[in-house]
């Protein structure tokens, strides 16, 4: 017998899923520009009407995707000893999630077509970039109150911690110069990264 109605919520979100897992399987085979709608549509096995009401457009989906992989840098960094052991554990998630191939791809075809679809850009901006800024901001407001970092812009803080972190490698990555680093090659990356965010390089001591 055919079931029709409204889905359970369990349902619901498990065709979330498999429309976004095969929307990101789509987007890594054909880029953005050139996947259609009823591609999509067609391979995730829902209706056209399905997509545009849950996301809006192609754009919208995009954006879904970035942000159920932006969720997985959300973590609660409050609950650690240190301000320091915090942002390892922080940039190390961070530098495993940014260094996998379909990260790695996924970030090539937003380079490579946000000119011509500037919702794109923005879509990858405030679901991703913009998110985790947002997250590190508010842990470095939380420790500056406690005496633990200087007296800067808490947003300003995050962009420089982020940019440390990125460094040269990932473009090196993203241009094909380098491997996808194991575990051990990204601890080594964020304790380096980490310790001159800290840290600085200067021995001097300033006043």
């Amino acid at each position: 017998m055919i079931k029709c109605g409204r889905p359970a919520k369990g349902n619901e979100l498990l065709s979330r899923d498999r429309l976004l897992d095969a929307a990101l399987e789509l987007f890594l085979e054909h880029g953005y520009g050139n996947l259609s709608m009823e591609t999509i549509a067609r391979h995730a096995r829902v209706s056209m009407r399905t997509i545009y009401s849950q996301f809006g457009g192609k754009a919208g989906l995009f954006g879904a995707l970035i942000r159920r992989c932006s969720d997985q840098f959300m973590i609660d960094l409050s609950h650690e000893e240190s301000p320091e052991k915090a942002l390892n554990l922080f940039a190390q998630k961070y530098i495993y999630l940014i260094t996998r191939p379909d990260a790695v791809r996924i970030r090539a075809i937003l380079i490579g077509e946000s000119p011509r679809f500037p919702d794109l850009a923005t879509e990858f901006y405030e679901q991703g970039v913009k998110r985790n800024l947002e997250n590190l901001a508010q842990f470095f407001t939380t420790q500056q109150r406690a005496g633990h970092f200087v007296e800067l812009d808490a947003y300003f803080l995050a962009e420089q911690l982020i940019s440390t972190l990125r460094g040269e490698r990932l473009q090196q990555l993203q241009l094909g110069l380098a491997t996808t680093p194991d575990e051990q090659q990204i601890k080594i990356w964020v304790q380096q990264a980490i310790h001159l965010f800290l840290h600085g390089v200067s021995l001097k001591k300033y006043h």
